[in-house]
């Protein structure tokens, strides 16, 4: 697995997408000691996050521990408005024609939002061409209970729908090519 990418700490960078890339690398390597996993974590770290990481380790050296380091860091650059932007870029994403993409993104976006129950659903339903709603409606009587699974009918739905747009546009093409019928007046 590849270190993640390097954080620079300035205000246009996403600290907790940062973070998470940081979360799951670290769980490969759980026998590091945490005056390794500080300095493996400056190593990650450029411009005024490496200057602010130098001067922790200037002031606290080699008593600092992990879990210091974590409070400190993420009270330094964690950014509160980061799931109200998500969430506002959750409420303007809309179904551009891939299924595949608008769900990636959604959950990207959702990771930060945490939105759940009826405003998830609310939220998908308002971006979903009415085609998707008719397919998913018609497969299922009720809606999903649980969020996962009004995630997977929609997405199941978004596929059927694509596949049949495909399949209506093969034979609209096949129609327009097939010669057309003699007259035998």
């Amino acid at each position: 697995m590849n270190n993640p990418e390097t954080f620079d700490g300035k205000g246009s960078t996403s600290f907790n997408q940062w973070w998470e890339a940081i979360t799951m690398f670290r769980r490969f390597h759980p026998e590091t000691n945490d005056r390794q996993k500080i300095a493996w974590l400056g190593t990650l770290m450029t411009d005024t996050a490496k200057a602010w990481h130098l001067h922790r380790y200037r002031d606290l050296g080699d008593a600092d521990t992990l879990v210091n380091y974590v409070a400190a860091i993420r009270a330094e650059y964690r950014k509160e408005r980061e799931a109200a932007d998500a969430q506002l870029k959750l409420d303007q994403l809309r179904y551009q024609g891939s299924i595949r993409a608008y769900m990636t993104e959604l959950q990207a976006l959702n990771n930060f939002a945490r939105a759940t129950r009826e405003g998830l659903r609310e939220k998908i339903d308002m971006a979903m061409p009415d085609s998707i709603l008719d397919m998913r409606f018609n497969k299922n009587e009720k809606d999903p209970f649980d969020d996962e699974g009004f995630l997977q009918a929609t997405y199941r739905a978004g596929v059927q729908v694509e596949k049949k747009k495909v399949l209506k546009q093969a034979k609209e093409t096949m129609r327009s090519a097939a010669p057309a019928p003699k007259d035998d007046r």
